[in-house]
């Protein structure tokens, strides 16, 4: 709170309350051009990605739970998430990720 001596009435010299106005929004790092779009993948989808490359979860490449865009979307450890890039050859690349344990 900031506190704002009056100028109105010089006399009195009341001290009044104002509030400050509240921090700008940041923008989330997920609206960034330049990063790609990610997903957490239903258990179904999961489940249909390992069968599909005849892979476990632990030979997926990983990402730690601590990294800011796992947080965001609110993964948790041994979730897999999608992440769709842009590619100038492939037009869409899509790579998958397994979400393990932040290292502490």
């Amino acid at each position: 709170m900031v506190y704002v001596l009056s100028t109105r009435e010089p006399s009195r010299g009341k001290m009044s309350k104002k509030k400050e106005s509240p921090p700008p929004e940041e923008p989330s790092i997920l609206e960034h051009f330049l990063v790609p779009k990610h997903r957490v993948l239903s258990s179904e989808e999961a489940e249909q990605v390992l069968r599909r490359y005849g892979v476990k979860p632990h030979q997926l490449p990983s990402i730690l739970a601590s990294d800011p865009i796992v947080k965001l979307l609110g993964a948790k450890p041994g979730d897999i998430i999608e992440i769709i890039r842009d590619s100038p050859t492939a037009g869409k690349a899509v790579y998958y990720r397994h979400v393990v344990p932040a290292e502490e």
